[in-house]
């Protein structure tokens, strides 16, 4: 009880702390968001309605949608995986695949888009044999998806690493013991033990998904209508001065990445009862 008494702060330390929080939070995001929400709005909801409907800009949300729907499930698949080797198993090497999951945080996007420039462009590695074969990757939507789940497959074994660790074996042990299958284990044992973690992953992952713009944009070739997604086509309406059009587009995006963090905070206070007792 002593030891709780010195962590107490005087009542002004503590309102200037949380006016510094919300002030830097209001400073670097509720003030940027506004401001795109203005500017997108400030022709009348008609242009803004215009804008997001046109053709090139439904066929980049089109796209986007497209890139998330492939990319989101494969990590979803490799971060399940990934997670179940590391924190269930004990093997040479564990430590470089943790290292080598978490490179994309290390490595810029630019970077990692001309990575696959490198590797599937015409003058790649690998450009000769896949036009001999009529294949295309770079300047279409397969490159569009790779350089997305580079930069993404982090988020979801992140979250499930140091959760299924802290869970530890335990409940997989029982259920072997009581007969069941691998995939009796999984489905009736590991999955519902990380569901909530894995929902916070795929959301994450989504929302950069949905994001990302430097990998992309090398990868894509920033073809009009056909190649580029939402973050690319606002900056196509930028550079063209159409400010209307270019914030219209953005502020949707911004909905999205509120929709998302509206998901994850209902999720946490739904389950939060939950989570309390196990952890």
């Amino acid at each position: 009880m002593r030891r709780s008494s010195h962590l107490r702060e005087p009542p002004a330390v503590k309102a200037l702390l949380i006016f510094a929080a919300f002030a830097y939070v209001a400073l670097m995001l509720l003030l940027p968001l506004g401001a795109v929400l203005t500017q997108a709005l400030e022709a009348g909801l008609g242009a803004w309605f215009a804008a997001v409907t046109e053709p090139d800009a439904r066929s980049a949300i089109k796209l986007t949608l497209l890139v998330a729907g492939i990319a989101v499930p494969l990590n979803m698949v490799f971060g399940i995986a990934a997670a179940w080797a590391i924190a269930k198993h004990d093997f040479r090497g564990k430590t470089i695949l943790i290292t080598f999951i978490e490179l994309p945080f290390s490595v810029s996007p630019v970077v990692s888009g001309l990575v696959f420039v490198l590797l599937f462009g015409a003058q790649g590695w690998f450009g000769e044999w896949l036009q001999e074969r009529d294949i295309e990757i770079i300047f279409a939507l397969p490159g569009l998806v790779l350089a997305t789940v580079f930069v993404t497959f982090p988020f979801v074994a992140r979250q499930l690493i140091p959760l299924m660790t802290a869970q530890g074996r335990a409940d997989e042990e029982a259920a072997l013991t009581l007969g069941a299958s691998g995939w009796q284990m999984f489905w009736r044992v590991t999955l519902p033990n990380i569901r909530f973690g894995l929902l916070y992953g795929v959301l994450l992952c989504n929302a950069r998904a949905m994001g990302e713009f430097g990998a992309v944009s090398v990868v894509s070739g920033h073809i009009r209508g056909e190649t580029n997604t939402m973050p690319l086509h606002v900056e196509v309406l930028y550079n063209e001065y159409n400010f209307v059009a270019a914030f219209a587009v953005a502020s949707l995006l911004a909905l999205l990445a509120v929709v998302t963090l509206a998901l994850k905070s209902a999720l946490e206070w739904r389950h939060r009862d939950e989570l309390a007792a196990r952890f």
